[in-house]
């Protein structure tokens, strides 16, 4: 099997991660309820997680690491915080369901919404746009770092540094470029939330995502439970990170997801970016000898990561994807839950084909990609 889905789920994972995980299922129990040796466990788990995460995205204090059961799941809690602010919010074009369902119910309670759509690899029209959008008025931008359709990555340092001018603050989608690109929580003043999954570019299981709740305005919770503190109130606990933690912690999951997060530290991001830039390029060049093929792919590498779609123009791209399934290689057509996204870059009718190497993948199974793509389709 050639596995090309990693924008969806690593399904290969450091072996350290299953270790680490099937430890803490038969050791740890619940954190913060108790005093006893496998309540302590689970809560050093928790305790050395946040840490490690804290420094990977060089965030100050690890209290404000918040565990969460995916990206949508922080997404949603940073989107709904952010709705007690203010009314007028944009979104980029390259935006995910995960951004684009929870704003339209903001959206039903009497919030503002504008997607600023810009043309593909063109970051200076955007910068354009975003500071057009704050002069008339912004009280939060919503940014998809990386999109997971085209792999196109957004000038997020420069974004910041508009926004932070006009007092404006951001929620950073980080679903597609945490692990792969470097983030600074430090860096970015404007950020009030950092949001990702701990099962793409981290490495660890699924069931696992972060929220990085940057600024205080990331206060209000929008789920409600036993934390373990303060529990004679009714209301949630105003600390860190015990306000966005409601219900039983997964133990077993976060052990996972430290392992993960110790991997990508060990390699670091600018490695596995170049890796998984290296691989695209190569399928890209292969698959452009093709003249049924549009391959969608930036001119300047600091635009895309690892991320390739692609069109056929004599097969829908869902059955160039099953055809390939067939014959074990594991990739993605449709929409990616990411309309907006097509939407900009032109490809909202049939929607792309999208490979996406990780890590673990390498050249002989590119090469071997692209040659099964042009027997299917010279057999077509």
């Amino acid at each position: 099997m050639i596995y090309l889905d990693n924008a969806a789920t690593t399904l290969r994972k450091p072996a350290s991660v299953g270790t680490a995980m099937q430890y803490a299922l038969t050791r740890a129990a619940s954190a913060g309820r108790s005093a006893h040796e496998p309540a302590m466990l689970a809560a050093n788990i928790l305790f050395d997680t946040r840490r490690i995460a804290a420094q990977q995205f060089d965030l100050e204090d690890p209290a404000r690491v918040i565990f969460t059961s995916n990206a949508t799941d922080a997404l949603n809690t940073a989107i709904f915080a952010m709705g007690e602010h203010g009314t007028r919010f944009a979104v980029t074009g390259m935006e995910h369901n995960a951004v684009m369902r929870p704003m339209h119910q903001l959206c039903r309670q009497g919030k503002r919404m504008e997607i600023l759509e810009t043309p593909l690899w063109n970051p200076d029209v955007l910068l354009e746009r975003i500071q057009k959008k704050c002069r008339e008025g912004l009280d939060c931008l919503i940014v998809n770092h990386v999109s997971n359709v085209y792999g196109y990555q957004l000038p997020l340092e420069q974004i910041d540094a508009v926004l932070a001018d006009s007092g404006v603050p951001m929620i950073v989608d980080a679903s597609q470029s945490a692990g792969v690109c470097p983030i600074s929580c430090r860096k970015l003043r404007s950020a009030a939330a950092i949001c990702m999954p701990g099962h793409k570019g981290l490495y660890g299981p699924q069931g696992t995502g972060l929220l990085l709740a940057v600024s205080d305005d990331i206060h209000q919770p929008h789920c409600y439970g036993g934390t373990g503190s303060n529990s004679i109130e009714l209301d949630m606990p105003e600390e860190l990170p015990d306000r966005f933690e409601a219900g039983t912690h997964n133990i077993a999951g976060i052990a996972g997801l430290f392992e993960g997060i110790r991997f990508v530290r060990q390699l670091g991001t600018e490695t596995i970016l170049r890796h998984e830039q290296t691989l695209r390029k190569q399928l890209a060049g292969m698959l452009r000898t093709q003249p049924q093929i549009t391959c969608y792919e930036s001119p300047m590498d600091s635009l895309q990561t690892g991320v390739l779609s692609i069109t056929c123009q004599t097969m829908s791209c869902e059955q160039l994807a099953q055809r390939l399934a067939q014959r074990g290689i594991c990739v993605r057509a449709g929409l990616h839950c990411a309309p907006v996204a097509h939407q900009t870059g032109g490809t909202v009718e049939g929607g792309t084909v999208r490979f996406s190497p990780g890590w673990f993948q390498n050249t002989h199974q590119i090469r071997r990609t692209a040659e099964t793509i042009r027997n299917i389709l010279s057999n077509s």
